[in-house]
């Protein structure tokens, strides 16, 4: 007999649990409001295309050859990709450009041109001791399950070399203070806690390795991001996962204590397990009363953004696919959006989606600025312009201009991510990565619910394409463990004939190994002491 397991949200995180879960013989279903498969990996429509509005590159690409492999496929023989040896380039109002690279000693050339002998050498100790950092704590904090404060205590006491490297309590901004004299360095490497949703003011000093993410490679996927979806999705229903587009979800059942049934508007579907793979705390609001709810914080929140995604003519410099045009004071757009504002002078990152095309048409863009998180469901109309006039005055001045500049149509604002992920507030990340305790916060796979689990951006390990895959993975492994111990259930040959093996009990290969991103609290309806009926936002 197959588990009967069913998925809400067909983001990253639920396709990489889905196609685990199938390989290993589960009846998967998965169900999103959606369209399509992709969650935040999304595209908007363009007169030259499908253009990403959302996460634009692939980085740490083993979690993804890992995927694959598991599956007995190759990731390669599924997407197309290209390698990036510019891996951003980087402009100020009064110099650069600057441009890092996937080798590392172009970079600390490149910087060496830009500002001195000093800041190459600050910058190939930045290099060294982030990748060590990086190399330390992937397997016991990024790929675990559970990873533990004391834990993470006993590697630093048996390699005290590390303390140096990792400043406990110091945020980033401090760190990289210390770290480079030029402010534009600072700047430029302050703007990786972004990656996850925060600002280097509050961040803790520990988030400087996101910098290793970026350098240990950066592939763009031919046709857009939503193509690794796809992939996904086509693979996990040749392993017999079943796909449900434009579902709403209007409820989780629970009986006896353990989550049994998920409905929609028109369907219910009995399960043994169901995998959210959402924002948590959709899950937060809808788990009221004696319900439990998942054991770690989601607040306070993350980021959100405005971000373009449009086809025109640009004219101005060469443009790389990773661009990236710096405010004019350092971390200055940070208070506004603390104070719930628009940043009146912003960095602004600029994705050249076609910059490796030659051609006289139009290219595709993605312009994405920070914003606060908001909690409504449409953006104001004065609010779209002044996006709209930040923007692309602020790029017209440093040199970049389009022969039209987009509509609101366009544009997708902190409440419109709002209404297209329930419960975020429009928060892209999840909890906040502030404070040096934030990564031991975040809800794990596992919930206090039995036969309720997670998965997402929102979930451990955090934030970004390839953390949100392995939070798929965290939960397909905790999901096969739990109902393994219930004797019922067992591996079953694939739709190909192939007999699968156990789950492996070893954690993934090293990323860093060579290859080879509301509504109002409803209460509990029904009533009856076994049987109630969970209310749930739907979501991707």
């Amino acid at each position: 007999m197959s588990e009967r397991v069913v998925i809400i949200g067909a983001g990253i995180g639920g396709l990489a649990a889905a196609l685990r879960l199938a390989q290993d013989g589960c009846d998967v279903t998965v169900l999103d409001r959606a369209a399509g498969p992709g969650g935040k990996m999304r595209t908007l429509p363009s007169i030259a295309g499908p253009v990403d509005a959302g996460p634009t590159v692939l980085t740490l690409r083993p979690v993804f050859e890992e995927l694959f492999d598991y599956c007995g496929e190759t990731l390669t023989d599924h997407v197309t990709l290209t390698p990036l040896t510019v891996l951003a380039r980087h402009h100020w109002e009064d110099s650069g450009p600057l441009d890092l690279h996937a080798d590392p000693n172009e970079s600390e050339a490149a910087i060496r041109a830009f500002a001195g002998p000093d800041s190459a050498r600050e910058f190939s100790v930045f290099h060294r001791d982030t990748a060590r950092l990086f190399e330390t704590f992937e397997g016991p904090m990024m790929q675990s399950a559970a990873p533990r404060l004391s834990g993470m205590t006993k590697l630093v006491l048996r390699n005290p070399g590390l303390i140096s490297a990792l400043r406990p309590g110091l945020t980033m901004a401090r760190e990289l203070a210390r770290r480079f004299r030029d402010p534009r360095l600072r700047q430029l490497f302050g703007r990786y806690a972004t990656y996850v949703g925060g600002d280097p003011l509050t961040a803790p000093a520990l988030l400087s390795l996101i910098w290793q993410a970026e350098a240990r490679g950066v592939w763009t996927v031919a046709g857009g991001m939503h193509r690794l979806a796809r992939a996904l999705q086509h693979l996990a229903e040749d392993r017999g996962a079943r796909f449900r587009f434009d579902a709403d979800v209007t409820a989780i059942e629970v009986r006896d204590g353990r989550a049994c049934a998920v409905a929609t508007a028109d369907d219910r579907l009995a399960c043994d397990a169901v995998l959210f793979n959402g924002d948590p705390r959709a899950l937060d609001r809808c788990l009221s009363g004696p319900a439990p709810m998942p054991a770690r914080s989601v607040t306070p929140r993350s980021l959100s953004a405005c971000v373009w995604s449009f086809a025109a003519r640009p004219t101005g410099p060469a443009l790389a696919h990773h661009n990236v045009y710096f405010a004019r004071h350092p971390n200055s757009e940070f208070p506004d959006i603390a104070a719930s504002r628009l940043p009146g002078d912003p960095t602004l990152y600029v994705c050249a989606q076609d910059a490796a095309e030659t051609g006289a048409g139009p290219g595709r863009f993605e312009i994405i600025m920070n914003a606060p998180p908001r909690a409504g469901t449409r953006p104001q109309p004065e609010e779209q312009e002044i996006c709209r006039k930040i923007t692309f005055t602020r790029l017209a001045r440093m040199g970049l201009t389009f022969d039209q500049v987009p509509g609101p149509e366009a544009l997708t604002m902190p409440e419109q991510f709002n209404a297209l992920f329930p419960g975020s507030d429009g928060s892209l990340y999840g909890r906040s990565p502030k404070g040096l305790m934030a990564a031991f916060d975040r809800p794990r796979a596992r919930t206090s619910l039995p036969g309720l689990y997670l998965a997402g951006g929102g979930v451990h390990p955090g934030a970004g394409v390839p953390m949100a895959a392995t939070s798929g993975r965290l939960a397909a492994e905790a999901i096969c463990a739990d109902l393994a111990s219930t004797s019922r259930f067992r591996r079953t040959a694939t739709p190909g004939g192939t007999s699968t093996a156990s789950a492996p009990a070893a954690r993934a290969p090293s990323l860093s190994s060579p290859s080879s991103a509301p509504s109002s609290r409803p209460g509990i309806a029904g009533a009856g002491g076994k049987s109630r009926r969970i209310t749930s936002a739907s979501t991707s």
